[in-house]
């Protein structure tokens, strides 16, 4: 008894600070620019369907005509659930177009990234696939902001 006592003391300190920094990484001016907005049009090439972000590739139309790829951070895949999108909506090849802030690195290395806020579908349909209360700007696409 004593032993899972002296356990608990030395462990909780250590979880207690793991658990700060796991929730540090959500923070939105960590790595994007609220003053770098970017609309991004082009076709999905890839979906990672991952915790703590989902991400969508696209394949972008750059200067010259040439391809960029894109990497568009969206909220958890619960969040993007709840705003109706779901893994199987958005398949390989389908043109959408996200807007959003670019990643402060500028490199594009292996990709360009960005924070998306909301996506269009073809079809029209609009959708907020962010997260709320990352500290990323209210900007008039997530349903929550008042």
């Amino acid at each position: 008894m004593r032993i899972v006592k002296l356990l608990m003391l030395v462990l909780l300190p250590v979880v207690a600070t793991l658990s700060w920094r796991a929730w540090g990484h959500h923070a939105f001016s960590a790595e994007f620019d609220k003053d770098a907005p970017v609309t991004l049009k082009g076709v999905v090439s890839k979906v990672e369907w991952i915790n703590p972000h989902a991400w969508i590739h696209l394949d972008v139309e750059g200067e010259g005509g040439q391809s960029v790829t894109w990497m568009v951070e969206g909220g958890t895949p619960n969040t993007l659930l709840r705003a109706g999108i779901h893994k199987n909506s958005l398949p390989i090849g389908s043109e959408i177009q996200v807007r959003g802030y670019e990643a402060k690195d500028k490199r594009c290395q292996p990709a360009c990234k960005a924070n998306g806020r909301d996506l269009v579908f073809a079809d029209g349909r609009r959708v907020f696939m962010g997260s709320s209360g990352t500290g990323a700007p209210k900007d008039g696409s997530d349903p929550r902001d008042r």
